[in-house]
C-alpha cells in the first residue's frame, strides 16, 4: 500500500519539476523579455510612422487617405480600401524599420566602432588537419608526375 500512496505525490512533484524546467529555462525567459521589449519598440515605431512619416507623406500625396473608403459593389460593399490602407501602412512601417534599424543604427555602430568588427582570424589547424593537408599535397604531386 505504501507504493500506491507515494505514486500520486511523486507524479505531482515530477509534473512540478517538469514545469519548473520549462518555465525557467533561459530561452523562455529571454523570449518573454524579447516580446515585452518588442511590444514597447512597436509602439515607438508606430508613433514614428503615424506622427512623423504619415504627415510628410500627406504633404506629398494630398488628401486624407481617401482610398480608405473604396468598396467593391457587392452586397454591402467589400472594404477594399481598408485593406489597401493596411498594406500602405505596413509598407511605410517596414521601410521605416529598415532605414532606422539597418541603415541608421548600422551607420552609428560603424561611426563609434561598435559591434561591427572585423572577422576573427581562422583558428590554427589541428595536427590531424596538417597531416591531411600534407597527404593531399603529396597525392597532387604524384598525380601531376
Amino acid at each position: 500500500m505504501a507504493f500506491s500512496d507515494d505514486l500520486p505525490t511523486k507524479q505531482a512533484f515530477s509534473l512540478l519539476e517538469e514545469f519548473k524546467n520549462f518555465a525557467f529555462k533561459g530561452n523562455v525567459v529571454d523570449l518573454a523579455v524579447g516580446v515585452i521589449i518588442g511590444g514597447a519598440f512597436g509602439k515607438i515605431v508606430e508613433s514614428l510612422v503615424e506622427n512623423i512619416i504619415m504627415p510628410l507623406v500627406g504633404v506629398v500625396l494630398p488628401g486624407e487617405q481617401s482610398y480608405k473608403d473604396w468598396k467593391l459593389p457587392l452586397g454591402d460593399g467589400i472594404p477594399v480600401g481598408l485593406f489597401l490602407a493596411d498594406v500602405v501602412s505596413f509598407l511605410i512601417l517596414a521601410a521605416a524599420l529598415f532605414f532606422f534599424i539597418v541603415k541608421f543604427l548600422g551607420w552609428l555602430m560603424k561611426m563609434k566602432g561598435g559591434a561591427v568588427a572585423e572577422p576573427a582570424a581562422p583558428p590554427e589547424p589541428t595536427n590531424e588537419e596538417k597531416l591531411l593537408s600534407e597527404i593531399r599535397d603529396l597525392l597532387r604531386a604524384q598525380a601531376k608526375a
